[in-house]
């Protein structure tokens, strides 16, 4: 993995309430959640049936844009 600088906030009783990290390190934990989200779906849809690139390219065609 890689080492993560924390800082905590603290409340008057002396109790954790938040952490803060560097926008490196954030950006770099939601990159890893988002490959592992990714990862997990392509797992999920192994095996379903694929349309072939014509057939793709028609159908997101004929498909209304907001």
């Amino acid at each position: 993995m890689f080492d993560i600088k924390k800082e905590y906030v603290i409340t008057e009783e002396n109790k954790k309430k938040a952490v803060l990290i560097d926008i490196e390190t954030f950006e770099r934990m939601e990159e890893i959640l988002e490959s592992y989200g990714l990862g997990k779906y392509m797992e999920e849809i192994e095996g379903e049936e694929t349309l072939p690139l014509d057939k793709a390219k028609a159908y997101y065609g004929g498909i209304k844009k907001a």
